[in-house]
């Protein structure tokens, strides 16, 4: 079976990654390898992961030249597909241009929800619980140059409880749906690409 060669660009801990790692060694992402993992942070616990998995890791620091670097280890690499999980850089519309309809991310609310510019991490849960939702979830979409706007492939609510804290909902909407969607959407982008 033919399997896209797919980079996952991360900037932290790197739990959406564990999650893709799990669902690959579990068989549900047969079409997708998990070929390399480039953070923009050194010493982010993510490419320790990585490195436990067998994967090879990257960090390259964000600077002028990062695009330009990171666009020469993805084509030394072979890379086929993009993942953004946990990633906190924003791509230029030239990147994303380059590799359109082949990069996702992952996003902490249901989009059009809590989204755009300046909405990541705990940001967004704070947002959330300042505007009393009853529910918010999590997105996977495709990466277009304009933040968060990009079609949606996955969504999934999660409940907002009371006495919810930012982090106590971050890590519910990352157990009940992140973890969950980001490999379903990860699949599917990769059987579209091996499939093409």
């Amino acid at each position: 079976m033919l399997r896209a060669r797919t980079a996952v660009l991360v900037s932290g801990g790197g739990t959406n990654l564990q999650a893709l790692i799990d669902a690959g060694r579990r068989g549900e992402t047969p079409h997708s390898e998990l070929a390399l993992v480039v953070s923009n942070r050194a010493g982010a616990y993510a490419l320790t992961r990585a490195e436990e998995a067998g994967i090879p890791a990257v960090c390259i620091e964000n600077g002028p030249l990062f695009e330009e670097r990171l666009s020469e280890v993805l084509a030394a690499y072979g890379i086929e597909m993009i993942v953004l999980a946990g990633f906190l850089r924003i791509l230029s519309a030239d990147f994303i241009g380059r590799w359109e309809g082949r990069i996702i991310n992952v996003h902490p609310s249901l989009i059009p929800s809590f989204c755009g510019k300046g909405f990541y991490g705990l940001k967004v849960h704070e947002a959330a619980l300042a505007r009393g939702v009853k529910v918010t979830g999590a997105t996977v979409h495709v990466v277009t140059a304009e933040a968060d706007a990009g079609p949606i492939l996955l969504q999934k609510a999660v409940p907002v409880m009371e006495g919810d804290t930012p982090e106590i909902l971050q890590r519910r909407v990352m157990e009940e749906a992140e973890w969950k969607l980001l490999p379903q959407a990860a699949e599917m982008l990769a059987e579209r690409i091996t499939t093409l």
